[in-house]
């Protein structure tokens, strides 16, 4: 093989890659410079995102806390308006319970009142001798010592034996009015055993039994659209007093639910009649009597098992 000797200049090479190395450097320059730009684009990119992250976040969590406030805040506002309104119909409901006890001691207090005077005043009235004893003949037997006062005479013998006879009539008379009072008083005590026997039952008894029957009646009415009811009580007040009339109507409106109401199956013969009397001297229209006569035959009142005394 044959060798061939060839000589060859390299310095434009070598300038070339002298050239590119100086590009080589400046582009690993600019590469790190890039990359350290990048890096910091990252993180500023990073730290952006981040912030509007946590800003969102905080919005979001800042909203919702605001939404919950403003709901529970809603709340508690309707919540006060109600318990004002409830306060508001307590405190009616109290100032009308208040009117209520009011009016309502004011009306017994003034019925016991009259019932106490009444009773005490057939008490004395019962007891008249008693108490005329007690209170006048006491009173004249206790002044009867410093009225018969002995005082000594001062006198001749003839004034003498005259004060003697005047004070022995004075005796005498002050006698006769003390035997007149026991008679009185005693036969004042026969007389009220005879109207105690009078009034009293001959023998005891140990059950319930009616000893004078008022007639009542009870009615039940609607007075508003809601379905209320009132119940009113009508009592006879022939020969009765005004007390006797207000006690029934009272026991009656106790009672009235206890009471063992039930239907009557026919109408009684006395109570037809006397409708159809009053019916007929009443000045009502004809069409109101008609209509009242068509009440009274559909029968509805009801009446009791028992006598309640």
């Amino acid at each position: 093989m044959a060798n061939i000797d060839c000589v060859i200049d390299t310095h434009p090479m070598a300038n070339e890659m002298n050239s590119i190395s100086h590009h080589v450097t400046g582009t690993t320059t600019a590469v790190v410079a890039m990359k350290a730009a990048v890096i910091k684009a990252e993180s500023d990119a990073a730290e952006h995102v981040c912030n509007n992250v946590n800003r969102g976040f905080y919005t979001l969590i800042r909203s919702q806390i605001s939404q919950k406030t403003a709901k529970l805040t809603s709340q508690v506002d309707s919540l006060i308006m109600q318990l004002q309104q409830q306060t508001r119909m307590l405190l009616n409901i109290k100032t009308r319970m208040e009117h209520d006890y009011n009016m309502i001691t004011a009306r017994y207090t003034k019925l016991f009142g009259t019932l106490n005077q009444s009773l005490k005043q057939r008490i004395y009235e019962l007891d008249r001798p008693t108490f005329d004893f007690a209170e006048r003949d006491l009173e004249l037997i206790s002044n009867r010592p410093r009225q018969l006062t002995s005082t000594v005479p001062l006198s001749q013998l003839e004034s003498l034996t005259m004060s003697q006879r005047i004070a022995a009539s004075n005796v005498k008379y002050h006698a006769m009015e003390v035997i007149e009072t026991m008679s009185d008083f005693l036969a004042g005590m026969a007389h009220q055993k005879r109207l105690t026997s009078r009034i009293l039952l001959p023998q005891k008894t140990t059950r319930p039994s009616a000893l004078y029957l008022l007639p009542n009646i009870v009615s039940e009415a609607c007075i508003d659209r809601s379905g209320a009811t009132t119940i009113n009580v009508v009592v006879n007040t022939n020969g009765i007093t005004a007390q006797a009339v207000a006690a029934t109507r009272n026991r009656v409106l106790d009672q009235v639910n206890q009471l063992p109401w039930h239907q009557n199956q026919e109408i009684s013969g006395e109570i037809q009649n006397e409708f159809n009397r009053l019916l007929s001297a009443s000045q009502a229209k004809d069409r109101v009597k008609q209509m009242a006569r068509t009440l009274f035959q559909k029968n509805s009142f009801e009446t009791l098992n028992t006598v309640a005394s």
